[in-house]
């Protein structure tokens, strides 16, 4: 039996790609499930076959009816793996991103191109700051280590009994 001629290459839900391959997809519960691409269009219906096949859908749905078991269309054809839109979206904002990246990256280089002071400059401007945050690290460690050694020093003096290392007019100290 010839298989059924619903569009130009006479396959149910194959599509031809810009690419020149074919895609094959199938419908189910409000969901459009892309099958994979195919070099043929032969290829493309046979997985949509199969899928039929796992979805226990009538033999009326099937591109090559004449295919008499599940195991034999698995046979023709190999798990496919689906995509579904949400997918073709999520790929599409990737896509969309690495393009916006990769201008971004072009026009930098033209800019150092033509702009080389521009990039002397921020260079010498982050090897300043990092000199500055380098500067305020090391206070900062030196202020911790003074703060531990005069906490140290008042703990040994507690234990000792010796007075407070303060001055105080506080008459409640006494």
């Amino acid at each position: 039996m010839p298989p059924r001629h619903r569009e130009t290459w006479g396959y149910r839900d194959v599509r031809a790609c810009p690419s020149g391959g074919f895609s094959a997809e199938i419908r189910f519960r409000g969901m459009r499930l892309g099958l994979d691409n195919f070099d043929t269009a032969n290829e493309a219906a046979c997985a949509y076959d199969a899928a039929v096949w796992r979805l226990r859908w009538p033999h009326r749905t099937l591109n090559f009816p004449n295919v008499p078991t599940r195991e034999r269309t698995q046979e023709l054809t190999p798990l496919s793996r689906l995509s579904t839109d949400e997918d073709r979206r999520d790929n599409w904002r990737r896509e969309h991103r690495l393009g916006i990246a990769e201008m971004d990256e072009e026009a930098m280089a033209m800019w150092c191109q033509h702009f080389p002071q521009d990039i002397i400059n921020e260079r010498e401007f982050y090897a300043q700051r990092r000199a500055e945050r380098d500067k305020r690290r090391a206070e900062r460690a030196a202020y911790h280590e003074d703060k531990r050694r005069r906490k140290a020093d008042a703990q040994f003096n507690m234990r000792l009994g010796v007075a407070l290392p303060w001055e105080s007019d506080d008459d409640r100290l006494m």
